[in-house]
Parts: structure tokens; sequence; C-alpha cells
């Protein structure tokens, strides 16, 4: 297995950052060509998903749903009052896998890979495991 990291910098509290151009840039970077890769965040407050990613609606949309769905509120017992992110970071997930086939993510048509921030503005990094 061969590792690599990426660095992330969000700027709202709720952001979703499409990674799919610079995890393609690590892939040819590091040569892997054939193979599973792992994206994983090292986060408790941001996750990681495959979405639409032809028209960018649909990020805004999905932030927007997150934050209706679970609001940050006062009410949570966590006392860093950050509990809603923990629960979207819960709910999206903190890995995945994607197939590389010659060099290349294999994605659908319209599909792409977000970091998605929910405790933002942060300095963040996603894991890249290749095998």
């Amino acid at each position: 297995m061969e590792t690599a990291q990426l660095d992330l910098s969000t700027n709202r509290r709720t952001q979703f950052v499409p990674v799919t151009g610079p995890i393609a840039g690590v892939i040819a970077k590091n040569g892997w060509r054939d193979g599973i890769l792992t994206i994983f965040v090292p986060h408790t407050t941001a996750g990681v998903t495959i979405n639409e990613n032809a028209d960018p609606d649909v990020a805004a949309d999905m932030e927007s749903f997150s934050d209706q769905l679970i609001p940050q509120s006062r009410h949570f017992r966590h006392a860093e009052g950050n509990s809603d992110a923990h629960i979207k970071a819960s709910f999206y997930g903190a890995s995945l896998q994607v197939i590389v086939r010659g060099g290349t993510i294999w994605l659908g048509t319209w599909q792409g890979i977000y970091f998605c921030e929910f405790d933002g503005p942060r300095k963040r990094k996603l894991f890249l495991a290749f095998s």
C-alpha cells in the first residue's frame, strides 16, 4: 500500500469542496495506475462524499439542506458548540473507496468527490491510501 496526504483550506462553516481534481493530481504524481484508492478524513467534524459534479447548485443544495436538517443549536450538550458538525460528519462518513483504472479515478459521468466541511473555516487534510 502507498499513502499520501492532501492538504485543504475551507472558508465557510459548511462547505462542500470539490476534490476530484486534486486527488487526480496525487494519483498522477505518484504514478498510481490500477487499484483501489481509500480516501479518509481524519477529522470528527468533516466528511467525504461522492455526488453530482456537473452542476454546482447540487453541492450548494447539499450544504443548505445539511444545515437545515441539523442546525447549529445551543441546546446540544457538547461544550464546544459544534455538535451539529459532529452529527453531520457521521451522516456523510469519514471515508470512501474509489477504483483507479489506468491512472484515472473511475467515476460515473456526472460524479465528483467532495470534502464536506461542517465546522470551518479550517485547515484540513485528506489521507489517501492506494493498493
